[in-house]
């Protein structure tokens, strides 16, 4: 068992305090005010409630860090100090229809040295607050599912590989793109499945829950964390070219290395036609 960091416990503490409010008004959801801020893109009194909460704890605890927000956007800090990459609720739709899949993500961002532009995440948390699962990792340290080690899956076929995905909806994501990579993967894998908050299927890529994942058109929030979960547990992450980099939100594919390469050359041979 890896010792819990100060920074990883500062990182839970506030994704605790805000998962417990949270649950508290999923329980409620029926009676929370929503806004439509886009089509088929809803905030909700929740949201805001759990970022701002999540923003007071970080904070507190290291007042000179930035921060990238979902709501608040990007709020400057020392440049020189790391900053705080937030999502305090992923999979608002789900939240906001009753189902009990969603989860905050937070991630620290390291700043490149003399400035200039932001390098490697090196901490990631994505908790559940129905399920209560603290999902987190840092550099080097491993990914860990509270103080057990994640280790993405061991299977090598695709035929038995279970794959997460993110479908386009109403106003955001490529049609065309989504259903060229879906025809060449669905019939070679056990399954694809759909969730909804891709953070989570990250996290539970890197538990071996599932096998792979790919999606396009995310921001920085929903994948920051679970990209370097997933490398801390053994797997690989990249764009649809094979390019590995910091954060992947515009293009992500996922898994471990065997299972990488078979779904990058299905991916890019669907892209050609």
């Amino acid at each position: 068992m890896a010792a819990i960091s100060g920074l990883i416990r500062v990182m839970e503490k506030a994704a605790r305090k805000a998962g417990a409010r949270m649950r508290r008004d999923f329980g409620e959801v029926e009676h929370l005010q929503v806004s439509r801020k886009g089509p088929a893109d809803f905030v909700s009194k929740a949201d805001m409630r759990a970022e701002r909460a999540i923003y007071d704890e970080l904070l507190a605890a290291r007042p000179d860090w930035g921060f990238v927000m979902e709501e608040a956007g990007i709020i400057e800090g020392d440049p020189d100090k790391p900053r705080w990459i937030v999502d305090p609720l992923d999979g608002t739709s789900n939240f906001l229809h009753g189902i009990p899949h969603f989860a905050i993500s937070i991630a620290v961002q390291e700043p490149k040295l003399g400035g200039g532009g932001w390098n490697e995440v090196t901490a990631g948390v994505v908790y559940q607050p129905i399920t209560d699962e603290t999902f987190w990792a840092e550099k080097s340290r491993g990914a860990w599912l509270h103080d057990g080690r994640l280790r993405v899956s061991g299977r090598r076929n695709l035929s038995e590989a279970l794959i997460a995905t993110g479908v386009p909806f109403q106003g955001h994501g490529d049609f065309s793109e989504w259903t060229k990579i879906f025809s060449a993967i669905g019939p070679q894998v056990a399954g694809i499945r759909r969730f909804g908050a891709a953070s989570l299927d990250l996290a539970w890529l890197a538990a071996g829950r599932y096998d792979g994942f790919w999606e396009s058109g995310l921001n920085d929030w929903d994948t920051a964390a679970g990209c370097l979960i997933v490398r801390e547990a053994g797997g690989f992450v990249s764009d649809f070219r094979g390019r590995s980099m910091p954060i992947h939100s515009n293009q992500v594919l996922a898994a471990n290395d065997a299972l990488h390469s078979k779904l990058h050359k299905l991916l890019v041979g669907a892209l050609k036609k």
